[in-house]
């Protein structure tokens, strides 16, 4: 979607200045013996910068940034800024022009205000990073000193801005919380001194409740020749209105998924952008109700630049699809939420005169039809994407005409129904297959073994069943297997484990049986592995728990037992080890005190000896599940306020001795359930000063005295959610405060309030 200019932007950033370098004969890029470009002034902006940025523990949820592990190592004190990576300088003033740090995975409490000082900025890409630490803003002073900018990018950064007018003065504004405004009209504004501004990404940066058209009307007075506009995902509300009828010629408006514009008439000034190639508009403007629905063909003669249409709301209207044929340069059609007419053999055949069409897509469209075989007369379509919609049995059989296809997305497909068919094999371009709850039925066919393409295959809640087809060995490409899900059986291959570009597997929730067996030539790619709840036997093979690379191995709700060396390798990579429900043995060994462990779970097992008792202090885990095993001995005394934990469950154990006070530490502490051993002490009064801790389960030990309420304004709410104390020796009378704070025991009935715990 970027323009030429900012490609050309970002290949300055790539590149180093040819004052400073040379190229060989070879084609290698050298250094000269030059004196070094960078101003002194600019290099240390950015090395304050760098040190705002902080390692960061990624959870299971930040896919896209797993990966990523510290700052730009090239980032050094004493060498030349300019040819550093992400940076690119003139090569006349050794100014800072282009700062591109996409992707980097960097973390931090907020953007550094010293970025600012890098006033001689050109390009600033921070997307795909994390500066949303403590729910960070984006600041509300410092962008104006950016008056040269052409291209900002902010996208899926994590911060955010807010603000809110107030009904009776338009320049007056009310605060909640710590907001900052993105679209104040005066000087503290991100835009308000970016006249020069190009191109501006701002997708997934939440800036709710600003309503579309204030942003917009702040968006044309200060940037008014914007030619890309990207603001998908960012809570924008209200009439998109006439603003941005004032930008002079957009190439790019990208609107999409802001739910909560209001349905209107569609805007026909976008009509008079005649050099617009992407207008992308899906899960957003709804065309119910509205003049487009009717607008006839030759409406769509403004539009004749568009590559990329997306559009949401009720087609009722033949003519209106059928328009699309005159967008001869289109490439890529979205659609979302659109009620066809059921005619199945003519709604496909209406954008066949989109000959260049390359990417098509359907989002929670009515499409409970069968799609024509003439779908293939589609030679140029690569992408297919249907979510949300219902399709009948013969779908896939006629998807599978397309042959130049590389992407097949369907999902939540209501009536799709029957088996996958063996024509799937005839798609050998195919790079991505994605089917996920949908209702198929039978084997994986035999033919999938064909498509040699494959980088990407999930087929998850699916209801496949039978055998894995052993030509799958054949998808030597395939990057991530995903099969979770659904019913089949038999043993795991062995090939599953060792193919080069493996890096993600999953099999979790089927019906698998047998051991898993040793296996030779490791890919050691691997990172994630999921093998829970299906009904593996045997020993789990070293070979898996010392595979180099691995981060995530998920292999609970099983049959396997012996015993398990957990190597010193396998705690140097993984953050995730869930080995519960089954009947394995062992120890922790001290050398998981060097782990980068973040959940680790061995519940219900035969593990034994004693707790490692850096595992509570190593600042990185968080999770520790050791409930119902055969550990014993003393719980650590030592416990410093690097302890990061949030749940300790060692319920079911020989855990003996006292509670140790050093647990206040563990400020993040939410639950603590030490039920079922055999500590001897009083009522832990003081663990009511760690404010998270919302459940406490000291049920069947040898707790003795009192049970004493902590007043002081240090405590919280005292356990405020549940407490189990039964099958002690404690004795006393109850203060009357706790019965206001177990929120989580009471039950309302007819009756009142009764214990529900």
């Amino acid at each position: 979607m970027a323009s030429i200019g900012l490609a050309l932007l970002l290949c300055l950033v790539q590149l180093h200045p040819l004052v400073a370098s040379s190229v060989h004969a070879d084609g290698n890029l050298t250094h000269r013996s030059t004196p070094s470009l960078c101003r002194l002034d600019q290099a240390d902006a950015l090395l304050k910068l760098k040190q705002s940025f902080m390692f960061h523990s990624y959870s299971e949820s930040d896919d896209s940034l797993a990966d990523s592990i510290t700052t730009p190592p090239s980032w050094q004190s004493g060498t030349d800024c300019c040819l550093w990576e992400g940076v690119g300088c003139s090569n006349t003033t050794g100014h800072v022009i282009a700062l591109n740090l996409s992707g980097f995975g960097l973390y931090s409490n907020g953007i550094d205000p010293v970025l600012f000082n890098l006033t001689s900025l050109r390009l600033l890409d921070l997307s795909i990073n994390n500066f949303g630490g403590q729910r960070s803003e984006i600041p509300s002073v410092g962008f104006e000193r950016l008056a040269l900018l052409t291209h900002l990018n902010l996208s899926n950064s994590g911060i955010s801005g807010r603000y809110i007018y107030t009904d009776d003065d338009p320049g007056y504004y009310t605060w909640r919380g710590t907001p900052n405004d993105l679209w104040e009209p005066n000087s503290q504004t991100l835009v308000a001194n970016l006249s020069n501004l190009r191109e501006l990404y701002l997708d997934f940066v939440s800036i709710s409740p600003s309503t579309a058209e204030d942003c917009f009307k702040a968006l044309a007075k200060s940037a008014p020749h914007l030619r890309v506009l990207s603001l998908e995902r960012c809570g924008l509300q209200g009439h998109i209105g006439r603003s941005l009828s004032r930008l002079h010629s957009p190439d790019v408006i990208n609107l999409n998924n802001n739910y909560g514009i209001t349905p209107g008439p569609f805007p026909e000034f976008l009509m008079n952008f005649l050099n617009l190639k992407v207008l992308q508009l899906s899960e957003t403007l709804r065309i119910d109700w509205t003049n487009f629905s009717y607008v006839k063909s030759s409406y769509f003669s403004s539009f004749m630049a568009l590559t990329e249409l997306g559009l949401d709301g009720k087609i009722i209207s033949r003519d209106f699809v059928s328009s699309f044929g005159m967008l001869e340069p289109l490439r890529k059609l979205v659609l979302a939420r659109l009620d066809l007419p059921r005619e199945p053999e003519s709604i496909f055949s209406w954008f066949e005169g989109v000959k260049n069409l390359r990417s098509l897509h359907f989002y929670d469209c009515d499409l409970c039809m069968t799609i024509p075989s003439s779908i293939g007369n589609f030679k140029n379509l690569t992408s297919l994407t249907i979510h949300g919609s219902n399709l009948t049995s013969r779908t896939l059989s006629a998807v599978a005409n397309i042959r130049n296809l590389k992407i097949l997305a369907i999902d939540y497909c209501g009536c799709l129904v029957g088996q996958l068919p063996p024509a799937i094999g005839n798609m050998t371009s195919l790079e991505i297959l994605r089917i996920w709850k949908c209702q198929l039925s039978g084997p994986i066919p035999q033919e999938v073994g064909a498509l040699k393409e494959l980088t990407s295959l999930v087929l998850v809640n699916t209801g496949l069943s039978g055998r894995i087809p052993s030509s799958m060995a054949n998808l030597t490409q395939l990057t991530e297997l995903w099969l979770n899900g659904n019913s089949l059986s038999g043993e795991i291959p062995t090939s599953f484990f060792t193919l080069a570009a493996r890096e993600y597997l999953g099999l979790s929730y089927n019906k698998l049986s047998g051991t898993i067996h040793e296996f030779e030539g490791v890919s050691s790619r691997l990172k994630r592995v999921y093998l829970e709840m299906n009904g593996l036997t045997g020993q789990i093979p070293r070979s898996l728990l010392v595979l180099p690379n691995l981060t995530h191995l998920y292999i609970g709700g099983n049959s396997l037992t012996g015993s398990v060396d957990l190597a010193k390798s396998l705690w140097s990579s993984t953050w995730y080890l869930k080995l519960s429900n089954n009947n394995i043995s062992g120890h922790l060994l001290h050398s998981i005190c060097d782990s980068r462990m973040e959940v680790l779970d061995l519940s219900f097992n035969n593990f034994s000896g004693p707790v490692p008792p850096c595992l509570m202090e190593n600042g990185v885990l968080r999770i520790l599940n050791l409930r119902e095993n055969q550990f014993k001995g003393i719980l650590p005394t030592n416990i410093s306020s690097g302890c990061y934990v949030e749940t300790i469950d060692l319920h079911g154990n020989k855990i003996e001795g006292q509670i140790p006070r050093a647990l206040h530490n563990c400020s993040n502490l939410e639950v603590l359930d030490l039920g079922r051993n055999q500590i001897a002490d009083t009522f832990p009064s003081w663990l009511g000063r760690l404010l998270n801790l919302r459940v406490l389960v000291l049920r069947s030990n040898q707790l003795h005295g009192s049970i004493d309420y902590l007043e002081d304004e240090k405590s919280g709410e005292q356990f405020s959610k549940i407490i189990d104390l039964s099958s002690n020796n404690l004795s006393g009378n109850l203060h009357p405060q706790w019965f206001g704070n177990l929120k989580s025991m009471k039950k309302c009935n007819n009756t009142g309030q009764i214990i529900d715990h």
